[in-house]
């Protein structure tokens, strides 16, 4: 899938908006540095007790719809401390088989057009409820994304593909998909996911100074921290159900866990 010139001329807009954190891919030439995240975010104590973590959801890997293209060099935090929620301003009326086409017009966007080494989002959920690993690192493992201008650093981005603007209605699988994400990706680091994590920005170009701190929803929308109208307002509206279903999730893993320690 081409990518059009209503796209580009939006994501022209929102290219400030996602600071990248990148490095120069092996064997293939320099790419600019675009708004570059600096030091990790604070990193807070690990909730103790740790958190028993949910099941992983089905999540269908980066080979299964990239397997071309340079490696870009992969950077990695020390925990996930928060996930931030995006919308990718694309139509909602895709077929399934059309996703891969879709996610591969999104990355040659961000290397192309951004200059960045790799596709900004950690994940990315369709309309049908499917997960898609995003950025190359590992889907278990903290990568450091290039979603978010100030808070690339300590947190996960997970988009959802389509635009989800005032009156557009959020398809419950990508609300089921997106919790149980946040879920495990949270619980892999004690994070609850009605908790709160301080973070602080590393861009002035946020909504916060760099070095400023802040705390937020474990579960947050990309505009909590940049001034954008991302993840659109049914989405962003949608959150707090979203982070009471990844909570459901937490706590069912936290009561089979406990049923398990007394059989």
């Amino acid at each position: 899938m081409d990518i059009n010139r209503r796209l580009v001329l939006r994501r022209a807009l929102q290219a400030v908006a996602a600071g990248a954190v990148t490095a120069l891919p092996a064997m293939a030439r320099p790419r600019r540095s675009v708004a570059a995240d600096g030091p990790s975010a604070v990193v807070l104590p690990p909730s103790a007790p740790a958190l028993p973590v949910p099941a992983a959801p089905p999540i269908v890997l980066r080979s299964t719809w990239q397997s071309e293209g340079s490696v870009p060099q992969v950077q990695y935090d020390r925990a996930v401390r928060a996930v931030l929620v995006h919308h990718t301003d694309d139509s909602n009326s895709y077929a399934a088989e059309q996703v891969p086409d879709i996610l591969r017009a999104i990355r040659r966007d961000h290397l192309e057009f951004r200059g960045w080494d790799d596709i900004g989002y950690n994940f990315l959920v369709d309309r049908f409820g499917r997960i898609w690993e995003g950025r190359l690192g590992g889907v278990d493992r903290p990568v450091v994304g290039a979603h978010t201008m100030g808070f690339n650093r300590d947190t996960v981005g997970i988009a959802a593909i389509g635009t989800y603007d005032r009156g557009t209605e959020v398809p419950q699988p990508v609300l089921d998909a997106i919790a149980r994400l946040a879920a495990w990706k949270l619980g892999l680091h004690g994070v609850r996911a009605d908790g709160r994590s301080e973070l602080t920005s590393t861009n002035s170009g946020s909504r916060f100074p760099v070095g400023a701190t802040h705390t937020f929803n474990a579960v947050s929308g990309h505009r909590d921290a940049f001034c954008t109208l991302c993840p659109g307002e049914s989405l962003y509206t949608a959150i707090p159900g979203i982070i009471d279903r990844a909570c459901r999730l937490q706590q069912e893993a936290a009561a089979g866990a406990t049923g398990a320690a007394g059989v």
